[in-house]
């Protein structure tokens, strides 16, 4: 046999054609898996842009012409097809919009809230500002009517830097204006509209809306300098001026408020004649508009102005027509309440089927890869047991076999480290247990948990936390960066309070705490909806987390056991902890501290 028959298994080019090997068969596996990929992105992202205008459509249709409930189904519709949202983002966020609108009309506040919160997420991703605008503008009139007009302000401010038309902006002034007014703040309100209010502003995209806004500016202007007091002809003049272009509109709904207006300027001035007059000038523009609410309103304004015998009559009316108003509410919000109801249960079932689908599609996935891995394992291994034993046989020099020897021990110094180690033991785990074993398949994931959480901690854990007066936005910043597309986090409470007293070790405790229960629950409950609440008495902080999420309950062992170290950390700072895996909505974990 010639000398250098076996050249090829010197030592100096071990490392040299095991890695030409190595990288070959990576190179296949990564062409496989991107192939994969892309199999399942194509089947999984369709253009739906036609079927989503078309749904669009059919619920514009129905919204415009009053039918509320269908349109509100069809607007469901349309935000469902709306998958991907970022690819969507525009009918996403219109629908959501138009949704919130119907919600609204119907007083069901927390509904509305719920869907602008989903809307948030994809306002800069729209192509048109307005979408934006509008959600901004329906939150604030949100917080108005449940009485939080400090909230209501904060977002018609909000969706004032948003607005791009000069007929928008001047809306969302004259709004902002009412907010001003509600709070007492009638000065202020004056400062607003004096400059704008006897503006002719055009609406270019609905023209008949531009004497609307004139009309309800003036309106709103005569309101404040009537409630500053000291301002009568002033008052009387935008009254008259307002009421001047709502005779031209043809629209009695717009002059029951110019009514109105009068029937409180006389009534405050002591003339009972035109104070009379006015209120039944109100009254029947309310009645031939077909508004219920108004016309019971003004029917009261009537009662305090007539005479005792008119009144008696205006009262039996009255109390007849709320009576009416009542049932019919109620009709209303429950079979409002059934569609909302019906909306959602499609929604589930739409939800159920497609998580069906991604985790039939996630286990077929799985196994090719197993098996790859698997291949790709046995592969290497046979390759270095052939080139062992050739070099063995043919190089029986002691030396030449330390040579290799040290060889080896090098390479492996360098490849092996103790993420490499814990991989090759899942690989081997994998090889000699059957994963549809569900100790064998909890050990499994326990470990990937064990190889993620060392290095998620040696980044997380190190990390500077920065405890000063910024604290609080920097706490605000972790836990809304786990805000994904698939799940929404509500923090109440949290700038109620200051924490720059608070003990430093005890806030970094706070950070640590909620960072590793939003990692937990994120990987083991997955759910769609999570709030977080901060509250402060004399003693003691108490923070609240409740999530949606369900799949926790099946997993409540291995939960109990992750957060054991989250109530240790507690625990340092004389804390308690306690979390409850029955709640009915979902999923509660709560701790306090004293500060």
């Amino acid at each position: 046999m010639p000398k250098n028959s076996f050249f090829i298994f010197q030592k100096r080019h071990i490392v040299f054609y095991l890695l030409i090997f190595i990288t070959i068969l990576a190179s296949l596996y990564a062409i496989q898996f991107s192939q994969a990929k892309n199999l399942d992105l194509h089947h999984s992202k369709r253009d739906r842009s036609a079927e989503i205008k078309q749904t669009m459509e059919k619920a514009l249709t129905f919204f415009d012409s009053g039918k509320y409930d269908s349109a509100f189904l069809y607007f469901n519709k349309t935000q469902l097809l709306c998958e991907p949202k970022e690819d969507y983002a525009d009918e996403y966020v219109g629908s959501l919009n138009y949704m919130v609108e119907i919600l609204q009309r119907y007083g069901d506040y927390y509904e509305a809230e719920v869907k602008l919160i989903k809307a948030f997420p994809y306002l800069e991703k729209t192509s048109n500002k307005k979408h934006a605008t509008n959600a901004y503008t329906f939150m604030a009139f949100n917080y108005y009517y449940t009485y939080n007009n400090e909230k209501a302000l904060f977002y018609h401010k909000k969706a004032l830097k948003n607005a791009v038309s000069t007929f928008r902006k001047s809306r969302i002034i004259s709004e902002i204006a009412f907010i001003y007014m509600q709070q007492g703040k009638y000065q202020e309100a004056v400062d607003l509209l004096e400059p704008i209010a006897r503006l002719k502003i055009e609406d270019k995209i609905t023209p008949s809306n531009t004497d609307i806004l004139r009309s309800s500016k003036l309106y709103n202007l005569g309101l404040s300098y009537f409630y500053l007091g000291n301002h009568k002809k002033e008052a009387l003049d935008c009254f008259n001026e307002s009421l001047e272009i709502g005779l031209t509109l043809n629209n009695e709904y717009e002059l029951i408020g110019n009514y109105y207006a009068f029937y409180q300027y006389y009534k405050k001035y002591n003339n009972p004649i035109l104070k009379k007059i006015n209120a039944e000038k109100a009254y029947i523009c309310a009645k031939k508009a077909r508004s219920t609410t108004n016309e019971i309103n003004m029917l009261a304004a009537l009662i305090e102005a007539d005479d005792a015998e008119n009144s008696k009559k205006h009262s039996r009316i009255y109390f007849r027509m709320v009576d009416s108003l009542t049932i019919s509410r109620k009709k209303a919000k429950n079979q409002f309440a059934d569609i909302i109801y019906n909306s959602k249960k499609d929604k589930e079932e739409n939800l159920e089927l497609k998580n069906q689908k991604a985790e039939n599609e996630l286990q077929f996935q799985r196994q090719k890869n197993r098996s790859y891995i698997l291949y790709v394992v046995i592969s290497i291994s046979a390759f270095v047991l052939i080139f062992l034993t050739l070099y063995i046989t043919h190089k029986a020099k002691k030396e030449k076999n330390d040579a290799v020897f040290k060889s080896e021990m090098r390479i492996s110094d360098k490849l092996q480290n103790e993420l490499t180690k814990d991989i090759h033991q899942i690989l081997e785990f994998t090889k000699s247990n059957e994963l549809e074993d569900l100790g064998n398949k909890e050990k499994f994931l326990s470990n990937l948990n064990d190889i993620y959480s060392k290095t998620r901690n040696i980044s997380r854990e190190n990390s500077i936390i920065h405890t000063d007066h910024n604290y609080g936005k920097n706490l605000k910043e972790m836990i809304s960066s786990y805000t994904t597309s698939n799940l929404n986090i509500i923090i109440n409470g949290l700038n109620t309070f200051s924490w720059y007293k608070i003990n430093r070790a005890k806030k970094i405790t706070v950070f640590r705490v909620l960072q590793e229960i939003l990692d937990q629950m994120k990987t083991l409950n997955n759910p769609s909806l999570a709030s977080i609440t901060f509250k402060k008495n004399e003693k003691n902080i108490f923070i609240t987390y409740t999530d949606n999420g369900t799949k926790v309950n099946e997993e409540h062992a291995i939960l109990e056991k992750r957060l054991q170290n989250v109530e240790n950390r507690i625990e340092t700072i004389k804390g308690t902890f306690n979390f409850d895996t029955n709640s009915e909505s979902g999923f509660k974990i709560s701790f306090k501290f004293p500060i």
